[in-house]
């Protein structure tokens, strides 16, 4: 036996942990200037978008398990971006907010993606934009398919 697929080369995971580290180490500097993670991150966009979570639905947008998301949470509530209170409907669910200096981060952070792109000084020969986001929408599938494992 030859073992084919047991060869790196033959992975359809390895491209994808590439890619992520790469995109990862891409962002570091715009990041690094905002004193924050690319986790962090995450959760910042998330919480720009609806303001108010559940550690719960925090979790579920980021595909992050509660025990992940909880140390992340406490450390950004540390360094003064978020806040974490009680429900005021279920006393069992803690609610995350931003703070003030969470929300004046969103500024700061408005022009990473666009940062990325000139990073990445697409070629349109090559690879452009709409074929960008055609790799997004078969990924956001796979994501699906793969949510859907148990």
């Amino acid at each position: 036996m030859t073992y084919e697929q047991l060869k790196l080369e033959n992975q359809l995971c390895f491209p994808f942990y590439a890619v992520s580290r790469l995109i990862i180490r891409a962002y570091q500097e715009d990041l690094d200037a905002l004193g924050i993670t690319y986790p962090q991150y995450l959760v910042m966009m998330v919480m720009w978008e609806y303001e108010e979570l559940s550690v719960i639905e925090i979790g579920e947008k980021l595909i992050l398990n509660t025990n992940t998301v909880t140390p992340l949470l406490k450390r950004m509530e540390t360094m003064d971006l978020i806040t974490r209170i009680q429900s005021e409907t279920d006393h069992r669910k803690v609610m995350i907010k931003l703070t003030d200096k969470g929300k004046n981060m969103k500024e700061a952070a408005a022009g990473i993606p666009l940062n990325l792109l000139q990073k990445l000084k697409l070629d349109p020969e090559k690879i452009n934009v709409e074929e960008i986001k055609q790799l997004k929408s078969q990924l956001n599938q796979l994501i699906v398919l793969l949510s859907n494992i148990e």
